[in-house]
């Protein structure tokens, strides 16, 4: 009867390790999820601001049209970005015309006295904080996720159910510099 016994805990506590490291897996991709969607959340509400940045710029600077044909570009490029690669490129491409866009301003120091574009300058600054929290929670999720994935034994359990790694969400080379907004 003992060994009966034993037998059962030697064959039960590798299968409960296996369902606690898959369940691990299965929790970690949820975050990572839920983690995308934060980055989701943010990138939507900047792209909500970026139309009413525009139309008031526009108004002083009318002949600008090329400036403000490329923000729409990089804009609808963001809305329709399904991955995180696709987002990035887009970010960055969104974040280069609005450097763009913000140069125009300079030109025209009435526009940035303005109240309603001091106040969207201030919005799009607190989203751009926003949105850089939450591509470093997804990414500090991505890589929890990522590492445990190739760390022995859990990259056996979790190779053996098919997880796969994750993407970063990465800024490229010539975004990695700070954006300065200067009004």
């Amino acid at each position: 009867m003992p060994t009966i016994l034993i037998v059962l805990i030697l064959l039960a506590v590798p299968l409960v390790y296996v369902v606690l490291v898959y369940n691990s897996f299965a929790s970690m991709k949820v975050r990572i999820q839920e983690a995308w969607s934060q980055i989701d959340v943010q990138l939507k509400r900047r792209i909500d601001l970026i139309p009413n940045l525009v139309e008031t710029v526009k108004g002083y600077a009318t002949h600008e049209k090329e400036v403000f044909e490329n923000v729409t570009k990089a804009r609808a490029a963001l809305m329709g970005a399904q991955t995180p690669e696709q987002a990035g490129q887009a970010d960055n491409m969104l974040t280069g015309a609005l450097k763009t866009l913000f140069a125009v301003a300079e030109a025209y120091p009435e526009l940035k006295a303005q109240e309603g574009f001091v106040k969207l300058q201030s919005e799009l600054s607190d989203t751009e904080d926003k949105v850089a929290y939450s591509r470093q929670f997804y990414n500090s999720t991505v890589r929890d996720y990522n590492s445990k994935l190739v760390v022995f034994p859990s990259n056996l359990i979790g190779n053996m159910f098919g997880f796969k790694s994750q993407e970063f969400f990465e800024a490229e080379e010539a975004e990695r510099a700070a954006v300065k907004v200067d009004f």
